[in-house]
């Protein structure tokens, strides 16, 4: 996988920016990086941003571990083992232009709903359900983060951070054995991904001084936007 100086640099740069958000707001790596990396380096999908997501996830949880919300964690988490599976499946079959579509169109139509209905309440049922798509797309797109975004933005910023967290630590992980046990994992990527991670880390530290207009009102209006945004760029991708 060869990558020019001019790729790395805008890789470089929508990482750091979407470290940034990921760190305010409990999300926004991936959702923010994906649609456009995979225009600049589309080899490097899923397995680098992905790897990219553990160490932020990890980081993200131990910072405010005392918000988690147990409850939710675990039927996220239920959530999240047949999501793989099935995520993987995809990866092995689909083709990626259309999934693209599929992801964008799908994440653009929740952020509607999401914006005329009632807010999502976290119950059983629906973290369950959240946690299934998310670690669905997340395996076969690295782009998880929508179906989360919409049940926990009416949630505080640190028990939406802390939980997100958690969950990505552990789906992140699913996700990475999914990929080596399948074969569909690279030396390139992870090396790319190694690279990245001292821009990952200075994001997450410049994140802290965002945590208070996050918390002031912000958090929804900014899933929802990120949301609206990666579905917008899946689709461009995907029919372009």
């Amino acid at each position: 996988m060869h990558v020019s100086v001019i790729d790395f640099v805008l890789v470089v740069s929508i990482v750091l920016l979407g470290s940034i958000i990921q760190g305010s707001i409990g999300l926004g790596l991936n959702m923010l990086s994906a649609p456009f990396v995979a225009l600049i380096v589309p080899k490097a999908l899923p397995a680098t941003l992905v790897l990219l997501a553990l160490p932020i996830a990890v980081t993200t949880l131990v910072r405010e571990h005392h918000a988690l919300d147990r409850l939710a964690i675990r039927w996220l988490l239920a959530g999240a083992l047949p999501g793989t599976a099935l995520g993987l499946l995809i990866v092995r079959v689909a083709d990626a232009r259309a999934l693209a579509v599929i992801v964008g169109a799908t994440v653009l139509g929740s952020v509607i709903l999401s914006v005329v209905s009632p807010p999502i309440p976290t119950t059983p049922r629906t973290a369950l359900s959240a946690g299934f798509i998310s670690n669905l797309f997340g395996t076969a797109t690295a782009v998880g983060g929508p179906p989360l975004a919409l049940l926990f933005q009416h949630r505080s910023g640190p028990i939406a951070r802390s939980t997100l967290g958690a969950f990505f630590c552990v789906s992140a992980s699913l996700s990475v054995v999914g990929y080596i046990a399948a074969g569909t994992i690279t030396g390139d990527q992870v090396v790319l991904a190694l690279e990245l991670v001292p821009v990952m880390a200075t994001g997450l530290w410049l994140s802290r001084h965002f945590h208070l207009h996050v918390d002031g009102g912000w958090l929804r209006p900014a899933m929802l936007t990120l949301s609206g945004i990666a579905g917008t760029a899946a689709i461009i991708r995907g029919i372009s």
